[in-house]
């Protein structure tokens, strides 16, 4: 049929529009030279938005490296919205000062830039949200993103994505898949271009605009921040033997059982007392969430449970497992904490094993700020779980470093005391007074319980300093719970001499 018998508007169809030769571009590459050519290609601002990610955690580079071309550009009053932010980004403070960065954003903040927005360096309130809060918030334009980088172990000149391999492969990427949805645009930054495609993509072309190849994204040593083995300390140990009969008493602890528990040496060896309960019954879970650890690969390889989902790994061994296990299954920040009516994992939880730096009479619980004042973290995944699970248990010692730990009121909220159940200390249990269903089966099982106002003058008489947190004095950080409400706000801590 002639075109030119075509009509402009057909019935049933809408307009039509004819095809011309020049509508059909093909893209070969989106490989760039460096970053100073992304920020040409971005045409990046004053006042823009910049997101990172934090999976190569205490070894990450590509922070560092982008806000020192911003730098060098005279580009002003930046906002950084990180996932999260560790010691190794200490060059943050000097950009801070300087005026290149003006604004922050994350889920945790430690080391020097979480001590330089303690002092009041930075001229806005920084804002604290929980990984969910984080996804939440991007995905409602509450966090627009100018430009999201994302560092990328291995990359194709289309810029699909791998995390699985390359010197600086560091697992499962679940925090930037949340970013590069809504981001008016996606840089990769990979030490590791390899040929079309990537083997074992974890996030495809479609969602990136350019590649930038660099000599190094960081260093993988540094995924390994924490701690990511069970406590061999006595008082640890007892600790984590009552969580675990807590859980058994709790009647969850049956085939199909869900666990989230976190990184550090007593939620470790909780976990590793319910593999022992597991292993006995022949009781097998339906997975273990959040940040996998070696510990999660060999439960899963014992085959105690179905699957590991995986939104970062926090260790080398979980590295490997997501790379060779098929049952080791990725997921991005949206899938495992974002609230809404789509539902998150966090809301599959059984239970979740948390720690504390403080908890109070209500069961608040702060993972924000130091006994001084100062920031030394932030919810990250802590008040997602807590929301989620059927059953939230925090673990802590009376006392850490002279300072009480179970107070009269916490420092900052940080995760609100009505989503805890259960605090478990080495002078007993104490149930909050909302899971009365607890008290009787936790009692039938002949655990210790105790009031938690009872721990807190325990820990009052054996604390040897005492916290101070300014009450007074200019708002330099919002801790935001997940749905964008404010839990609490914190205040300016005088500077050291």
């Amino acid at each position: 049929m002639n075109r030119e018998n075509f009509p402009a508007v057909l019935e049933g169809y809408g307009t039509i529009r004819l095809y011309r030769a020049s509508m059909s571009e093909r893209v070969g590459s989106k490989l760039l030279a460096d970053l100073e050519a992304a920020f040409d290609a971005c045409d990046l601002r004053d006042g823009a938005t910049l997101s990172f990610h934090h999976h190569l955690r205490n070894g990450d580079a590509v922070l560092n490296m982008v806000l020192a071309v911003a730098e060098r550009r005279g580009l002003k009053d930046l906002h950084v919205a990180a996932s999260s932010i560790f010691p190794v980004h200490e060059p943050l403070v000097g950009h801070i000062e300087r005026g290149t960065v003006t604004g922050v954003s994350a889920g945790f903040i430690s080391g020097p830039v979480a001590e330089a927005i303690s002092v009041g360096a930075l001229p806005r309130p920084a804002i604290l949200r929980t990984h969910g809060g984080r996804a939440r918030a991007i995905a409602a334009g509450e966090l627009p993103i100018d430009v999201a980088f994302v560092a990328a172990p291995a990359a194709d000149p289309l810029g699909n994505i791998s995390g699985s391999i390359g010197p600086r492969a560091c697992g499962a990427l679940g925090y930037p898949k949340a970013d590069i949805v809504k981001a008016r645009l996606v840089v990769a930054v990979t030490d590791t271009l390899v040929p079309f495609p990537v083997p074992q993509i974890e996030i495809d072309q479609q969602s990136i605009d350019w590649v930038v190849p660099v000599k190094s994204i960081g260093d993988a040593a540094g995924i390994l921040s924490g701690i990511t083995r069970p406590t061999t300390e006595p008082i640890g140990l007892e600790i984590a033997r009552r969580t675990a009969a807590v859980i058994e008493a709790s009647r969850l602890l049956i085939p199909g059982f869900s666990l989230q528990n976190g990184a550090g040496g007593i939620s470790i060896a909780t976990a590793d007392e319910l593999a022992r309960y597991m292993t006995k019954a022949g009781i097998k879970g339906s997975f273990a969430a959040g940040g996998i650890t070696g510990f999660h690969v060999k439960v899963l390889e014992a085959e105690l449970f179905e699957a590991l989902l995986d939104v970062q790994c926090f260790d080398l061994a979980a590295v490997q497992s997501y790379a060779s296990n098929p049952r080791h299954l990725g997921m991005s920040a949206s899938v495992y904490a974002c609230p809404g009516p789509r539902g998150a994992v966090v809301d599959l939880l059984d239970t979740v094993v948390l720690g504390a730096t403080e908890i109070d009479l209500d069961f608040n619980v702060n993972v924000t700020t130091r006994s001084d004042g100062m920031i030394n973290g932030g919810s990250g995944g802590h008040a997602d779980t807590a929301a989620g699970a059927k059953l939230t248990i925090i673990t802590t010692r009376l006392t850490a470093a002279g300072f009480a730990k179970v107070v009269d009121r916490v420092g900052t909220v940080t995760t609100p005391g009505e989503t805890v159940d259960v605090l478990v200390t080495e002078a007993g249990i104490a149930v909050n007074p909302r899971r009365g269903d607890l008290v009787e089966r936790l009692g039938h099982a002949g655990l210790p319980l105790r009031n938690i106002a009872d721990l807190q003058r325990d820990a009052a008489a054996v604390a040897t300093r005492a916290a101070i947190h300014p009450a007074d004095g200019r708002i330099v950080a919002v801790s935001e719970y997940r749905d964008g409400s404010v839990t609490d706000v914190i205040k300016e801590v005088p500077r050291r001499d």
